[in-house]
């Protein structure tokens, strides 16, 4: 099954299920791409905590060491941006990437889930993309201004339930319609289930939070004007442009 969270056309807000083009509430449906309704991000999440360096060939792209441990970080609400937003990136920076990534929308609210139990708590898979501003990136440890900047983390444009998405699923990024990167779910250096018992070692992850899985390599960056788009197997494709003040 395949929800889509939206706003309608009276303005409220709803999750209506998704088949073949349609997303249906009540008695009421929708195409996908109407105008009547603007499709929003899949969930309100308090946080999305991000992997980095989880894909072998990303790491050397990037000329990075091989992590001991999954390399966790976080990304605010103010990051979240919707399916067919134009994101409004950071001006006057050299390099701003897309990162296409496997999302993990959590179900419940949990803490120190063990890996043999971790599905259980995943509601669904989603798309995302980490946008990242490698300028200051590589001048702070935190990665505030790097990582989480306003639009900073587009999601979407539905959220599929576990069995809709296959354990090698694609994950691949286009930019003006050209193939970017394309990797798969089996090429994870930490599994999800070693990443959901690694993280809520350390926090409690609520309903609705996120979970960005890492990059495979081919990132690259954006420029003023770009469409681009994140395509998980067994999700679909999140569609998103970029503006350059």
């Amino acid at each position: 099954m395949k929800y889509v969270r939206f706003r309608d056309p009276a303005g409220a807000i709803r999750r209506g299920e998704y088949e073949d083009g349609t997303v249906r509430f009540a008695n009421e449906s929708y195409a996908f791409d109407s105008d009547e309704i603007d499709i929003l991000p899949p969930s309100e999440p308090s946080k999305i905590v991000c992997i980095g360096r989880n894909y072998a060939e990303h790491i050397d792209e990037m000329g990075s060491d091989f992590p001991d441990r999954p390399l966790l970080f976080l990304k605010g609400p103010n990051t979240l941006a919707a399916h067919g937003d134009t994101v409004t990136l950071p001006a006057d920076k050299e390099r701003i990437d897309h990162e296409a990534e496997i999302g993990l929308v959590i179900g419940e609210q949990c803490r120190h889930v063990p890996e043999e139990s971790a599905m259980d708590v995943v509601e669904g898979f989603t798309c995302v993309d980490d946008l990242s501003n490698r300028d200051d990136q590589q001048l702070e440890q935190n990665w505030i201004r790097g990582k989480a900047f306003d639009g900073a983390a587009p999601i979407g444009p539905v959220l599929a339930t576990p069995d809709e998405v296959p354990a090698d699923a694609a994950v691949r990024t286009r930019v003006n319609g050209d193939l970017r990167q394309d990797g798969n779910r089996e090429q994870l250096i930490f599994t999800i289930p070693e990443l959901i018992a690694e993280i809520t070692t350390y926090m409690t992850l609520e309903p609705g939070d996120v979970i960005a899985t890492g990059t495979p390599d081919g990132v690259g960056p954006v420029e003023d004007g770009d469409k681009v788009e994140i395509d998980v197997e067994g999700v679909g494709t999140l569609e998103h442009s970029v503006r350059i003040p």
